[in-house]
């Protein structure tokens, strides 16, 4: 996502909702275990305080610091600036190492990613014994009969400022690739619909509007879709100013786990490090090799993991 100014980063956070805790309440009981959840893309926080409710730590990422400036602070949630010069393995060991995560949410922002090392990543992080990842999007806002015709014909005004990422986000993730194996809810192409509740005054409405991604895109390419005309049409159909509106995002997940082939390839990268072997060079001496902190973790987990499947 396209990196905010303070103000626009104070409207987001003001007009996003927050994700229903029951939500977090069933991921959290498909989970093998409770130790680790990385929210990534996590913006301010949102879905991370949902997860600091089930485990015992989250890594909560984003490339975007005016975000995390912003992000709810909490005691289990440490948060962390991600920028995209960071590789595969920098990644994997911030988050915790191979094999160390319970759960994965990207709530709001896969379609952002560069989904090949994203994926990458979360398939060696995820936990190989009941990890899941979890991938949500809103693309719809109810409000009123009077306010949501004018909102689709803004929605609509957009078409030609539409990126193939955002598609993705008005798809409801229809199109989304999603190489992990369906828990039931949802899959690759069918993800499941639900509905967010949210309170929703005119300000926080006309903040939403202003930090709405295609109306930057488009602003971008020196196309303002968000006119004061515009404007004043959404304020004539609120009503009252002072009103603060009972309305809904229309969202849609997918949730998965790791395929069984996903499994057999990380068994193999790592079942020789099982073994205490010794190593040497082309004259017979002792080789040692170092290894980070995180990726002998994620050794050690995995190894653990194989004792137990093999016992």
């Amino acid at each position: 996502m396209a990196a905010l100014s303070d103000k626009l980063a104070d409207a987001y956070q003001n007009a996003r909702p927050r994700y229903p805790i029951d939500w977090f309440t069933k991921l959290a009981a498909r989970t093998g275990q409770h130790k680790s959840a990385w929210d990534v893309g996590t913006g301010n926080g949102q879905a991370a305080i949902g997860l600091a409710e089930y485990f015992e730590k989250v890594i909560a990422t984003d490339i975007n610091e005016a975000q995390l400036k912003r992000a709810v602070k909490h005691e289990r949630i440490s948060y962390h600036h991600t920028p995209t010069t960071m590789s595969e393995d920098q990644m994997v060991a911030l988050v915790g190492g191979d094999n160390s995560v319970d759960l994965i949410v990207a709530a709001q922002a896969v379609h952002y990613f560069d989904l090949a090392p994203f994926y990458n990543v979360a398939k060696r992080v995820l936990r190989k014994e009941g990890g899941l990842i979890a991938v949500f999007v809103y693309n719809d806002i109810i409000i009123s009969p009077e306010v949501d015709s004018i909102m689709k014909r803004l929605v609509d005004s957009t078409f030609p400022f539409r990126t193939p990422v955002m598609n993705l986000a008005f798809d409801g993730y229809k199109t989304l690739p999603f190489p992990f194996e369906s828990i039931g809810m949802g899959s690759e192409g069918k993800p499941i619909m639900l509905d967010i509740p949210h309170k929703l005054s005119l300000k926080g409405f006309i903040g939403f509007l202003r930090s709405w991604q295609p109306a930057m895109k488009a602003k971008e390419r020196g196309v303002e879709l968000v006119t004061e005309d515009l404007i004043s049409k959404f304020e004539d159909a609120w009503g009252d100013d002072d009103d603060v509106k009972d309305i809904f995002y229309k969202a849609h997940m997918i949730v998965g786990k790791l395929s069984a082939s996903d499994i057999e390839r990380h068994r193999k990268r790592f079942e020789s490090n099982c073994v205490v072997t010794t190593l040497k060079d082309h004259n017979n001496s002792a080789v040692i090799a170092s290894v980070t902190a995180a990726a002998f973790a994620g050794v050690a987990a995995y190894c653990a993991y194989s004792a137990r499947k093999n016992s």
